[in-house]
């Protein structure tokens, strides 16, 4: 997998104390952030910039790897190319937004009317159309950074505990499992059902999801009445 992790080097001033959110001898972060571009030199210098910068950076190559990283790390941002083999940036942003709310940009040579289109129905916090350095892009990125912090809604959900109550609040994974025995589904199949499910509906994939698990429930009480 295409992916690793980069935190900005900086030495603090002598004889300053460590920063209470860094290690010693490194400012803390501005903020986390994933990046994910399929052209490995493009990741690579989006990746160093912001990483200089003051953010903690996290990169994938592909929407996989991606949706994989976003789970485990929880970003306050992710930064996306939008065309890419197998998940496109659009699909990589549904499943962000819908399964742990983390907020998006997206980053993209193209600027036609249909993909703006769709970057404006997806809630893009912004769109930054290449080619862009990324003394370009620093900016775009802080400003997103700074309506996160304005919009409390904005915030990423925070990630479950490991409680079995936190386990079974969260209705998208339950749902995913539904479906999957249900229709014979992978589980992207199955989380893909649940969006079309969703947007039928117009409603988003969690609000579906708690529907699905609620219908399985009742079914089940009632066979054990």
């Amino acid at each position: 997998m295409g992916h690793n992790a980069h935190m900005a080097d900086a030495a603090s001033p002598a004889p300053a104390p460590p920063p209470a959110n860094g290690p010693a001898g490194e400012p803390p972060s501005k903020g986390r952030i994933l990046v994910v571009d399929d052209d490995r030199l493009v990741l690579a210098t989006v990746a160093h910039g912001l990483a200089q910068a003051g953010y903690e950076v996290i990169d994938a190559d592909n929407g996989d790897d991606a949706i994989l990283l976003a789970r485990e790390h929880r970003p306050q941002l992710a930064l996306l190319d939008i065309r890419m083999e197998g998940k496109s940036g659009f699909d990589v942003a549904a499943t962000l937004r819908d399964a742990y709310r983390i907020p998006f940009m997206f980053l993209s040579a193209f600027s036609d009317e249909a993909t703006v289109a769709e970057v404006k129905r997806l809630g893009a916090l912004a769109y930054l159309v290449k080619p862009l350095d990324v003394g370009q892009i620093v900016p775009g990125v802080e400003a997103a950074f700074a309506r996160i912090k304005a919009e409390p809604a904005l915030a990423p959900a925070a990630p479950a505990t490991g409680g079995v109550e936190d386990a079974l609040a969260d209705a998208v994974p339950l749902a995913v499992g539904i479906l999957m025995h249900r229709h014979s589904l992978t589980r992207t199949q199955a989380f893909a059902r649940l969006q079309r499910l969703a947007a039928e509906l117009g409603i988003g994939a969690p609000a579906q999801a708690e529907r699905l698990v609620a219908a399985v429930e009742e079914l089940a009480r009632s066979a054990g009445e």
